[in-house]
């Protein structure tokens, strides 16, 4: 948003940001009541609308934790999602019914309960009424919904957007004023660098602002495996890519990461660029096969998202790309040694001590 639009809506930022605060200080103050919970609930959350790497974060709690939890469970709005109310995953659930993350959630992790209800409260409540009952809750995309008090609150900021220079919407990015983040007990700058020098790092810290008792870390992506949208595709590895011309097609808040990850790693890159947890159409599927038929070269390949890739599983116009090499990229979220140690430290001694 370039400075002109910024200044006209500078004064309903303000008024978002002081009915924000005042909610929060209702909250604070006790006005307003927090739910707190006897089993370990677990905050995973943003300032910013979206973008920050919320999926990647919740995959690596649940890694970290399902070998000494039997009993996990997430629990998301679900957004996009055409339902209502609390559902629990099953093998019928589709991105319309609970949303397309807690759906990836589901595909990837099979021994976890993946749920979704927009009332917080009500969703543990349900939840620890389940049998068998979560021994620990992860809570994605919950840093604003203060009715829930979690044990453990992590709040995540992007590299690239950090917090602490943006502004609240509509002129910003921001749901909330920056003085929010003082709720967190870990704060993760995502999508950093994976080689990050020790000057870098702390002139960022010293941006935040942290408070004492706060744990400032740093992850990066760490892009996987490339996996076939269709059974009877043939293997497709990253040495294969360098080898080819990639259209990549996404619906994310941020794809600048992964933009950049394939153009040092593919002979040529195209894109189309999709909104936020985009519903693809038939149209949408004519587009992009037209823009792959175009690519003059022989080598080429169609790349989607995981999060894409989850909403469109379902879709019975996938048979018009089903004559192309249609692959996702898989990517997680992961720390340096150092910071690894530290936030795996946290995280398991709160679970334990909870």
């Amino acid at each position: 948003m370039n400075l002109f639009f910024k200044i006209i809506l500078s004064p309903f930022s303000v008024l978002y940001g002081i009915i924000t605060f005042l909610r929060n200080k209702c909250y604070d103050w006790g006005f307003f009541h927090s739910e707190s919970f006897d089993v370990p609930v677990i905050s995973v959350g943003n300032l910013s609308a979206g973008g920050t790497g919320k999926s990647p974060a919740i995959e690596y709690l649940i890694r970290l934790l399902q070998p000494d939890k039997e009993h996990l469970a997430t629990l998301s709005r679900g957004y996009g999602r055409k339902t209502k109310g609390f559902f629990i995953a099953d093998n019928s659930a589709t991105a319309t019914t609970i949303g397309d993350e807690p759906l990836q959630f589901f595909q990837k992790f099979k021994n976890i309960t993946v749920s979704v209800c927009e009332d917080r409260v009500m969703g543990i409540q349900l939840l620890l009424k389940n049998q068998p009952s979560p021994e620990v809750i992860l809570l994605d995309d919950a840093y604003q919904h203060r009715r829930v008090k979690p044990g453990l609150n992590i709040l995540l900021t992007d590299f690239r957007h950090l917090y602490a220079h943006d502004c609240v919407l509509p002129s910003g990015r921001l749901r909330e004023f920056r003085s929010g983040a003082k709720r967190a007990d870990i704060i993760v700058v995502t999508k950093s660098p994976a080689h990050l020098s020790q000057s870098e790092r702390e002139k960022i810290v010293d941006s935040l602002s942290s408070k004492p008792g706060q744990t400032v870390l740093f992850s990066f992506i760490r892009y996987k495996e490339i996996l076939p949208v269709f059974e009877n595709s043939v293997p497709f590895t990253n040495s294969c890519l360098k080898e080819s011309e990639a259209l990549l097609f996404s619906g994310i808040a941020d794809p600048t990461p992964l933009i950049e990850h394939l153009k040092a790693n593919s002979k040529n890159l195209h894109t189309i660029r999709f909104g936020d947890h985009h519903q693809y159409s038939q149209k949408d599927i004519e587009v992009i096969s037209q823009k792959f038929c175009n690519i003059a070269s022989e080598k080429k390949v169609i790349i989607t998202t995981e999060k894409d890739f989850s909403r469109l599983a379902h879709k019975k116009f996938l048979n018009e790309l089903s004559r192309f090499p249609v692959y996702y990229l898989t990517v997680e979220m992961d720390f340096s040694e150092t910071d690894k140690k530290t936030f795996d430290h946290k995280i398991l001694t709160y679970v334990e001590r909870d």
